[in-house]
């Protein structure tokens, strides 16, 4: 059976996400959309021409929608024209149109597989691809807090000099300035963090302050992030294809609060199978409901 995925958006994000995907050999087609069509041509034939140093055949068309009427997931890359802004709400107006512009045609290609969406602001957009396609909550996720998750392993492993693969727990939340390390779930060989920590003053805000901020950090000093969400999204897409049934932290549909919002679901072959939000303490249900208003304000926001 041949595993097909349709990218949209060939920018930074959406040709590392590609890139991933040919070096990893984690499909076999891949469909690159973008309305620069030169840009996604170009990014297509550079793909191609690393086939012979690759260990998997991946094949890569470009700028043909109708190629995605097979398609296994579709990843939305769609990014701003302008990179540097600090709250990716600032975002929103002009990615907001940009999927309604692609959504529809999208649809109009038969597609029906999973819709895996980057573009900022993650949670918003994901939830105005989901009414604007129509398809059920679970067939459409964002990445979410994913990569926000894998900055908060990276910050907890450097401080207590761990592998970062060896520290679990989630980030949850908004995508965005509304997250919060949930530091009841993040531990370490299966041992609370805050117990590791013994007696050494740890200051647990300023470590959730540098995983909120270290895409902001990347920016300032490369003007785009891209390396850690292209391997986050790879991970999701390769999940979906193999129907793995994997729990990450992605952006899915809260049916209480009616809102996308980052929290552990399980994923498999046709999206969300099931959401497993954590035992949280008081205050992080708190700063979770309070992330959860963030994201409505901004959906709400142009009617």
């Amino acid at each position: 059976m041949v595993r097909k995925v349709g990218i949209v958006g060939a920018g930074h994000v959406g040709a590392d996400v590609a890139f991933s995907l040919v070096t990893q050999g984690l499909c076999d087609v891949i469909v690159l959309l973008d309305e620069n069509q030169p840009k996604a041509t170009s990014q297509a034939l550079e793909l191609r021409d690393m086939a012979s140093l690759v260990s998997s055949r991946v094949k890569v068309l470009a700028n043909d929608y109708a190629e995605l009427h097979d398609a296994d997931v579709l990843v939305v890359a769609v990014g701003p024209k302008t990179l540097l802004r600090e709250d990716r709400l600032e975002e929103l107006a002009e990615t907001r149109a940009a999927v309604r512009q692609v959504i529809p045609q999208v649809i109009a290609s038969g597609f029906d597989g999973v819709i895996l969406n980057i573009t900022n602001p993650c949670d918003v957009i994901t939830q105005i691809i989901q009414q604007t396609s129509g398809f059920p909550h679970s067939q459409v996720l964002g990445t979410g807090t994913s990569l926000d998750t894998a900055r908060m392993k990276r910050v907890v492993g450097e401080f207590f000099g761990f592998d970062p693969k060896s520290v679990t727990g989630y980030v949850l939340g908004e995508h965005g300035e509304s997250q919060f390390v949930a530091w009841s779930t993040v531990r370490l060989g299966g041992r609370p963090v805050a117990e590791l920590a013994g007696d050494r003053d740890v200051d647990w805000a300023q470590m959730d302050d540098r995983v909120r901020g270290g895409g902001w950090d990347i920016l300032q000093g490369k003007g785009w992030t891209s390396f850690g969400i292209a391997t986050a999204t790879a991970r999701l897409v390769d999940v979906i294809l193999s129907d793995a049934n994997s729990v990450y932290p992605v952006s899915a549909w809260d049916e209480n609060l009616k809102v996308y919002i980052g929290q552990p679901a399980v994923i498999g072959k046709r999206g969300v199978v099931q959401t497993l939000m954590p035992e949280l303490t008081a205050y992080e249900n708190i700063a979770y409901h309070a992330s959860s208003r963030v994201i409505l304000a901004a959906i709400n926001s142009e009617k």
